[in-house]
């Protein structure tokens, strides 16, 4: 059966709810560098807790994009990497991630010129 995500059942539209979060794109983006450990991501992506770095690793791994390994160590050494999947991802997150770099500014500027019309706007009906 071939799927299509405008269907509201088809089961790729998981795929595309995972890549909507920010988190996700941006650990797939990091460990394309290479394999990484917890501390190590925490440190690479400013402003992700604890809490969403552990939580966004486990559905990562769940989807088979992660690959979690544990050194036996004391204390307990765990390396996170890109499976195969997951490196296929990393070449389409690459592009994503330097548009939005190269277009930021495109971008705050649209919003600006929208925000400065609905305010005109508003002010126009009160």
């Amino acid at each position: 059966m071939p799927y299509s995500v405008q269907a509201k059942d088809c089961p790729a539209r998981m795929v595309f709810d995972r890549l909507a979060d920010k988190w996700s794109l941006l650990i797939v983006k990091v460990l394309r560098q290479g394999p990484c450990r917890f501390n190590q991501l925490r440190r690479e992506i400013e402003g992700i807790s604890q809490k969403a770095l552990s939580q966004t690793l486990q559905k990562l791994e769940r989807d088979g994009v992660v690959d979690r390994k544990a050194f036996a160590t004391v204390p307990v050494t765990v390396e996170y990497s890109l499976t195969t999947l997951g490196r296929g991802l990393s070449d389409l997150i690459q592009p994503l991630a330097a548009w939005a770099e190269q277009h930021i500014e495109q971008v705050q500027r649209a919003q600006q010129r929208y925000d400065r019309r609905r305010t005109a706007r508003t002010a126009s009906h009160d």
